[in-house]
């Protein structure tokens, strides 16, 4: 098998990454067109998957979401709760 674990994983984080970003830009479009919506569901799955800073800097660059605290509360929490579990996961590498 080519590539390690490590490289497969830089390049899932840069696809869901790309993918959760590009999801922010279509789904604001589709709301300035009156286009079918991306759902604030699949938004967050995106996010929780592993696309946070995609979502992030889509919902930066495009203007999109960021006045609606129950959307905003829901992916701090996600943000957080990966913050968390990296954190977990060093200390245990470093510790454990």
């Amino acid at each position: 098998m080519a590539g390690s674990w490590f490289e497969w994983l830089v390049y899932y984080l840069i696809a869901i990454n790309f993918v959760a970003f590009a999801a922010f830009g279509l789904d604001k479009a589709f709301a300035e067109t009156g286009g079918r919506r991306i759902s604030e569901r699949r938004l967050i799955e995106w996010a929780m998957l592993g696309g946070t800073p995609g979502a992030y800097a889509g919902r930066y660059l495009f203007r999109h979401k960021t006045r609606k605290i129950s959307f905003s509360d829901r992916l701090h929490g996600v943000a957080m709760l990966q913050g968390a579990l990296l954190i977990g996961g060093y200390l245990y590498y470093l510790y454990g």
